[in-house]
């Protein structure tokens, strides 16, 4: 007869369900595994796995009889349609007061459902985020759970134990809130990662067609940026790809075809973003420059048809690079301002209570997006847990009035080289239309109730009044109520 001694069961066994298991191996947690390949299980005993505590299982039957109660089973598979079948081949061999937790990128309104549904059949459920690829999940990555608070006493131990863990020891894991509350922080942590890299990546071609500056010069730029107020793991990685040179000695980075794939994560948060009504414009150009990178064929017959200005380059060198370092880190702060936007109403509207700067801490070590810039956020939370927007704080504040300067002259720079940046771009518009205190929508609201008896408020009346005006003397007092453009 098995003897129930593992703490843990992990399901899946791709590179992150492996490193994940030999992690908790490392903190001294016994983990059963298990693979629908069975031989999987095998290899892995064989060789990763080799000289731990970890037990393998051929069955789902048998990785259970392995599992201490109450039984904490993790699925490390393709989200989508696979996490629900695993689920119902767990449910028969599950009792009451069960854990089954989804370690994978799923849509947070499926980790939703799979709270309610199994609470129902008094199971519980975690859907947690994990950041970090590879490594992060070896040796220490950025976890996020939500789903069912009854659920977490029994994982915090292990999760916190394998969590990255920032100076004083903090790690970067802790509850984030109900339902699909985990999955929904990592979506938005997706996002904003496409937000960063886009960012990055124009900074790049600027600096490469403006200044004229080499890989070379360019790994020793983001080297020394690194340094500084960008001090994160992408512009670390960036410095280390600009110096990478292929087998015959040239720069590797050159020879990369520049057609940039996806696996949906931003696109969920553009679509989340419009659902909350909220302007995440940053995070939405992303995903459509990566959208845009994939037309190479179009671009490159496009190229030899559509002009662009005469080739320059900026003046002060030195200058020009700051003007670009600037407008980045204000691009940056424009970005982690939006995200949080989306999770504050997101909060709101699905009755989750996130702590936001708790957010910002799980972010600091482990993860992809991880940076010096997210103790700042931490540090505008802890001074007012009701902040309104992230740009409102006396630090964020102070570096845009400062840096604006700076961001406009790179944008227009980029335009005058004819080189595009859109979040660049995005996020200044976003910024001037966010401190403005009149927008033209009042002429928006003209026409929409022109051609559609949308109606509009007044200025000199109270929020709430509506009214409606026969613009044209031909139309009737009737106003729409149905009808939205």
């Amino acid at each position: 007869m098995t003897t129930a001694s593992c703490d843990i069961g992990l399901i899946g066994l791709a590179v992150m369900g492996q490193n994940l298991v030999l992690n908790m191996n490392d903190h001294g947690f016994k983990v059963a595994v298990f693979n629908r390949t069975v031989s999987k299980v095998d290899d892995f005993l064989a060789n990763e796995a080799k000289g731990t505590q970890v037990e393998g299982a051929h069955s789902i039957e048998e990785l259970l009889a392995k599992l201490k109660k109450p039984r904490r089973v993790m699925l490390m598979v393709k989200a989508g349609a696979a996490v629900d079948a695993q689920i119902e081949l767990l449910l028969p061999h599950l009792d009451a007061g069960d854990i089954i937790i989804d370690g994978g990128n799923s849509l947070y309104t499926d980790s939703t459902r799979r709270t309610k549904d199994l609470a129902a059949r008094g199971i519980l459920f975690i859907g947690t985020g994990v950041s970090g690829g590879e490594e992060g999940a070896r040796f220490g990555p950025s976890i996020m759970p939500g789903g069912n608070p009854a659920a977490w006493p029994h994982v915090k131990e292990i999760f916190q134990a394998i969590a990255a863990k920032v100076d004083d020891g903090t790690p970067c894991c802790d509850w984030v809130g109900e339902e699909g509350a985990g999955h929904f922080v990592k979506m938005v942590h997706n996002g904003i990662e496409y937000g960063d890299m886009q960012l990055i990546c124009e900074a790049y071609q600027l600096l490469e067609k403006g200044a004229g500056l080499t890989n070379d010069e360019l790994h020793e730029v983001f080297a020394e940026w690194n340094k500084g107020e960008l001090d994160s793991f992408l512009i670390e990685i960036s410095a280390e790809i600009f110096a990478k040179k292929d087998d015959d000695g040239k720069p590797l980075l050159d020879k990369i075809l520049d057609t940039a794939g996806q696996k949906g994560t931003g696109k969920w948060t553009a679509i989340a973003a419009l659902d909350q009504g909220m302007p995440v414009t940053l995070i939405g150009e992303a995903v459509f420059a990566r959208c845009l990178s994939a037309l190479k064929d179009e671009r490159v017959a496009a190229s030899k048809i559509l002009t662009g200005p005469a080739s320059r380059t900026a003046g002060d060198k030195k200058e020009f690079i700051e003007d670009v370092r600037r407008a980045l880190y204000c691009s940056k702060m424009v970005s982690y301002a939006q995200g949080y936007m989306l999770l504050r109403e997101a909060a709101k509207d699905q009755g989750w209570n996130l702590n936001m700067g708790g957010i910002a801490l799980m972010w600091r070590g482990g993860c992809i997006i991880r940076s010096r810039f997210l103790g700042k956020i931490r540090d505008a939370y802890a001074k007012n847990p009701k902040l309104h927007n992230l740009l409102l704080d006396e630090f964020f504040a102070g570096v845009l009035n400062s840096y604006q300067a700076s961001w406009r002259k790179a944008v227009i720079h980029a335009i005058g080289f004819g080189v595009p940046t859109p979040a660049f771009s995005t996020a200044l518009a976003f910024y001037d239309g966010y401190r403005t205190e009149r927008l033209p929508a009042n002429l928006l609201q003209a026409q929409r109730d022109f051609f559609g008896a949308h109606t509009y408020e007044r200025v000199d009346k109270p929020r709430g009044e509506f009214f409606h005006t026969n613009w044209t003397g031909h139309g009737g007092r009737v106003s729409s109520t149905t009808y939205n453009a």
